[in-house]
């Protein structure tokens, strides 16, 4: 078996060895062992699963809630001649249905599925029938209400072992307290505690945690100082361009980057910034998954994270090459009451949950008794405005009518457009003949694409535009015309997050709200910001107060922090006082006033607390109002 998996890792992925810990988890899951496995950012985790997946003849599953991140596999795994496909919102019934059917006949060897889509019957039932050799569980701390970003939608996730008995679990995620490691396994069923764990400890990083009045001036000079290439963090989009402006108008080649950009902006930013033509990459925490550029020398945020798991994730895309590297959090104290605040609107009262639900289904007019499985495009901007809502209440009062079985919603994604042909050659050839303005397209279509007759393929219409040298609206137009004449199905691209209604439309009033899950809910929270307010606020060492979060105790300062070199300083200017007040007191007995004007190192408080240390010691006494130097 070892041979095995060492000649697929070398023959797909071009490595030799594994990295730690990945062979040991292979291994426990060609066991067939249920397995959880926590592997900080950049260790190496979707090796873990697709590995064994293919040593085994069947097909893996993949539970994923990052749709960007799950194409970007896709495209990863294709590339290398595996066949994955996936399944997440924004599809529709018959593309699912297709989908689902090329894993139970056809040649697919992974199957990705955003997690608000397991609760489609037709999902859970197509995967009955599935030859499944693994299911593999990434973003895993999702399913635990101790975790720092719950997706209600995970909680379904524990009937994947009725469809498949016997088929293991591997569950991953990079950041993990002890009790979501505890809780995660027993959301999964597992049938033996099974944790693989590596250290939370990153030798070669200097985290920094700074108050700091002037932030970009700070953030400019740990720029330039540090040199290479890094990531600004910051929480909107708006403060994406603004900050990459700064950092331009400074000499210092940067770009932003958010969700709202097209697929095509963001993988050309992206690409420009793994290749070193842009140094600094100012953005939204959209960015960042599944990214493995081994050379960021800083991680900078500007504004506090929610969590101390948030952080540890971002920070962590720093010194993935093992060389020495900075995570910096700059702060105010107004940006301490500002996450307060927003932790106490991430909890709406039960009576705003409800009109919440009441202003969705009058905004998407779906009657009484009417409205199961509807998804449509979601525009949380347009929503809060048409209603004079706030946005962070909003965003939460959906979390909660998700957790309670009432929507689901997806994140914002481009999802490009896809064309499938609904009747074979022959009729078409037929069509093609009797409406012959739609024969150029037709043939453009045909050329371009494999498999159009069987699958849903995206399409671009711009491009067939330009070959055909037409409007792009005449493409479109011609499009809408083949789904009317029933010759072919025409799904439009969208960037928008998807919401599905998974109950009919009930009365508001009747609409049931765990309120006690709510308040539990919030007890969590609170723990996480003052986990945070912890790390900002310790006098120790940044990287303990990280590693006695995530359970590891009884661990030595890293000697690389801004606290832990703060130390060192004040250390080497202690040593060289006692030096000095050594010499000048072997040479002859001094007064107070001698003593402390003949020293050349440090301030008159700090040569006092030395003085005093030292005759607490015993090194040096006291006679007749001079100070002398005792010898051993």
């Amino acid at each position: 078996m070892s041979t095995t998996i060492h000649s697929i890792l070398k023959q797909y992925w071009g490595y030799d060895k594994f990295r730690p810990l990945q062979e040991d988890i292979i291994q426990s899951v060609l066991q067939g062992k249920d397995t959880l496995a926590l592997m900080p950012t950049g260790g190496g985790k979707t090796i873990c699963f697709q590995v064994p997946a293919m040593v085994n003849e069947g097909i893996c599953i993949v539970i994923s809630p990052l749709i960007a991140l799950m194409k970007d596999q896709i495209e990863n795994l294709r590339s290398k001649g595996i066949e994955a496909i996936a399944i997440y919102s924004g599809m529709n019934y018959r593309e699912v249905d297709i989908a689902l059917d090329n894993c139970i006949f056809g040649k697919i060897k992974f199957l990705y599925i955003a997690p608000e889509r397991f609760y489609s019957d037709l999902v859970r039932e197509r995967i009955k029938y599935m030859k499944v050799n693994l299911f593999a569980i990434d973003e895993a701390h999702c399913i635990s209400q101790w975790g720092y970003d719950f997706r209600p939608s995970y909680l379904q996730l524990a009937d994947l072992r009725e469809a498949h008995p016997n088929i293991p679990i591997l569950a991953l995620t990079a950041s993990a307290t002890p009790r979501v490691v505890e809780d995660m396994q027993k959301r999964l069923n597992f049938r033996q505690k099974n944790v693989f764990s590596k250290s939370f400890a990153r030798p070669n990083l200097g985290y920094m945690a700074l108050n700091e009045e002037n932030k970009m001036n700070r953030m400019l000079r740990i720029v330039k100082k540090i040199g290479g290439s890094g990531v600004v963090y910051v929480r909107n989009r708006r403060e994406t361009q603004e900050v990459a402006r700064f950092l331009l108008n400074h000499g210092v080649p940067s770009d932003f980057y958010h969700a709202g950009l097209t697929m095509k902006e963001r993988e050309s930013k992206q690409n420009a910034w793994t290749s070193n033509k842009t140094r600094v990459i100012v953005a939204t925490n959209a960015f960042g998954m599944g990214i493995d550029k081994p050379d960021v020398r800083f991680v900078i945020h500007i504004d506090i994270p929610d969590s101390l798991e948030a952080y540890y994730q971002e920070a962590g895309r720093a010194g993935r090459d093992g060389k020495r590297a900075f995570p910096v959090l700059l702060y105010q104290q107004e940006d301490r009451d500002k996450l307060w605040k927003n932790f106490q609107d991430s909890f709406p009262s039960v009576q705003l949950i409800q009109q919440t639900y009441h202003y969705l289904a009058n905004h998407y007019q779906i009657a009484y008794g009417a409205g199961k499985n509807i998804t449509v495009d979601f525009d949380l901007v347009e929503f809060v405005k048409k209603y004079k809502l706030e946005v962070v209440p909003t965003m939460s009062a959906l979390k909660f009518l998700e957790r309670d079985g009432w929507l689901s919603l997806s994140e914002a994604v481009f999802i490009p457009s896809r064309f499938k042909f609904e009747i074979d050659f022959q009729d078409l050839y037929k069509f093609q003949v009797q409406a012959a303005k739609y024969d150029p397209l037709i043939k453009a279509i045909l050329r371009t694409y494999g498999g159009v007759f069987d699958f849903y393929v995206p399409i671009n219409e711009f491009e067939f535009a330009k070959k055909l040298g037409v409007p792009y609206e005449t493409i479109v137009q011609m499009l809408d015309g083949l789904e009317k004449q029933q010759v072919g199905s025409y799904l439009k691209s969208t960037d928008k997050p998807q919401l599905t209604f998974l109950q009919p439309r009930v009365d508001y009033k009747n609409l049931f709200i765990d309120a006690e899950f709510i308040r539990e809910r919030k007890d969590v929270k609170e723990e996480q910001i003052k986990a945070i307010y912890h790390f900002l606020d310790t006098k120790e060492c940044r990287s303990n107060a990280i590693l006695a979060y995530f359970g590891e105790r009884n661990t030595k300062p890293c000697g690389e922090c801004d606290l832990c070199l703060k130390r060192k300083h004040v250390e080497g200017i202690d040593a060289k006082i006692e030096q000095e007040i050594r010499v000048l007191l072997l040479e002859k007995p001094m007064s107070l006033h001698e003593l402390i004007d003949a020293l050349t190192v440090g301030d008159d408080a700090k040569k006092l607390s030395v003085l005093r240390k030292l005759i607490d010691e015993g090194k040096v006494s006291l006679l007749t109002d001079n100070y002398h130097w005792k010898a051993n």
